[in-house]
Order: structure tokens, then C-alpha cells, then sequence
């Protein structure tokens, strides 16, 4: 993802969630996603899905996993 992207996906991702503290940062050696943190914690992965159709539209995909402990 590029500088722009990343900061055009963090800026709404704050706004959605209402969390300041969000952050999407560039991940090393990869260009297709970037890392989600709130503060110093890593919660996720945001990937890159270019569509591969004519229209060529451009999603981007949020994976955040939940561990069973955590949910204590």
C-alpha cells in the first residue's frame, strides 16, 4: 500500500470507530497490505484487493483475529 492509501484507510478507520489512537502502518517488504494498531498494539492486517475485472476497482480488507483468551 502506498503513503496515501495508508493514510486515507487510518483517516477512516478513525473516523468509523471514533479511536484517535488508531494507526495503519506500512509493513516491511510488503506492499500489498499494512499492519492496524491502536496505541503500541497490534490488532490486524489491512490487505490491498485490486479487482481484477475491467472496471478495476480497488477494496481494501481488514483481519483482525480474536483469540478465546482474550474474551475472559
Amino acid at each position: 500500500m502506498t503513503p496515501d492509501e495508508i493514510l486515507k484507510v487510518e483517516t477512516y478507520m478513525k473516523k468509523l470507530f471514533g479511536c484517535p489512537a488508531l494507526q495503519v502502518r506500512k509493513r516491511p517488504q510488503k506492499d500489498d497490505s499494512a499492519e492496524v494498531y491502536i496505541g503500541d498494539e497490534f490488532i490486524g492486517i489491512m490487505f490491498r484487493d485490486d479487482d481484477d475485472e475491467d472496471e478495476g476497482e480497488t477494496a481494501y480488507q481488514f483481519q483482525m483475529a480474536i483469540l478465546d483468551f482474550d474474551l475472559e
